[in-house]
């Protein structure tokens, strides 16, 4: 699985000052620079190097400072990683290669550097506006077929976990999120439900997911938390 890569690949980039967080706006892995907060960096993850991952860290290039791709290195040398051709290709790009071993150690094959100017600045400020508003580190980069645990998601979740104890209003829960009226009557999760005129309770589907998203719950309560101390500052 590509979330094998993934905890070596976060050390690594949190060696070199960054900020590290998975599956943000479809990046694999993504880093803000705690120096720097401005600096963005993100990271493609494969099992194996071929073209896609290429493709994939040029289209990352049009947003990010410094861009990276990760596989895990061939045991006996055979890999893709072993090709000058492909190496070369990702100098002339600008797009460095890491290589995870079997044991986790990640090693640098080809240094990034940044030739192409950015392209893309609206899709570059929803990335690191996702980044910063998302608790924690909810999402292993390299998740595939499972819903990412996004800042919204995470919103959303502290919103059900309020509602545990009883029905409440938009403005009770505000101090969780200033768009907990909108996220009540759009109810995009299926997670709440009218109660009466602007009172809100828990569906069943709401209670399942406080149940059943117990790692994801701590993030949300974590969340949940950090916004009322923010309200009383």
């Amino acid at each position: 699985m590509e979330t094998s890569l993934y905890l070596p690949v976060k050390r690594f980039l949190e060696t070199c000052g960054y900020s590290v967080k998975g599956e943000i706006g479809g990046c694999d892995v993504m880093g803000l620079s705690e120096g720097d907060p401005t600096v963005m960096v993100v990271c493609e993850l494969k099992l194996s190097f071929n073209l896609e991952l290429i493709l994939q860290a040029v289209d990352r290039a049009s947003s990010a400072d410094e861009v990276w791709i990760a596989a895990r290195v061939s045991a006996k040398g055979r890999g893709r990683e072993a090709d000058k051709r492909y190496r070369d290709l990702c100098r002339r790009l600008g797009i460095g290669m890491l290589g995870v071993s079997d044991q986790g150690e990640v090693s640098i094959l080809v240094s990034s550097v940044s030739p192409m100017p950015r392209t893309n600045p609206k899709r570059r400020t929803k990335l690191i506006k996702e980044h910063r508003k998302r608790q924690g580190d909810p999402a292993l980069g390299g998740s595939t077929k499972i819903p990412i645990m996004t800042a919204y998601r995470q919103q959303a979740l502290a919103c059900a976990c309020a509602l545990v104890d009883g029905p409440l209003r938009p403005r009770d829960l505000k101090a969780i999120t200033p768009k907990a009226g909108a996220m009540l009557r759009d109810n995009y999760y299926g997670w709440f439900e009218k109660i009466d005129k602007g009172v809100y309770g828990l569906s069943g589907d709401g209670a399942k997911a406080v149940e059943t998203l117990v790692p994801a719950k701590v993030e949300a309560e974590s969340f949940a938390e950090s916004a009322l101390q923010e309200k009383n500052l």
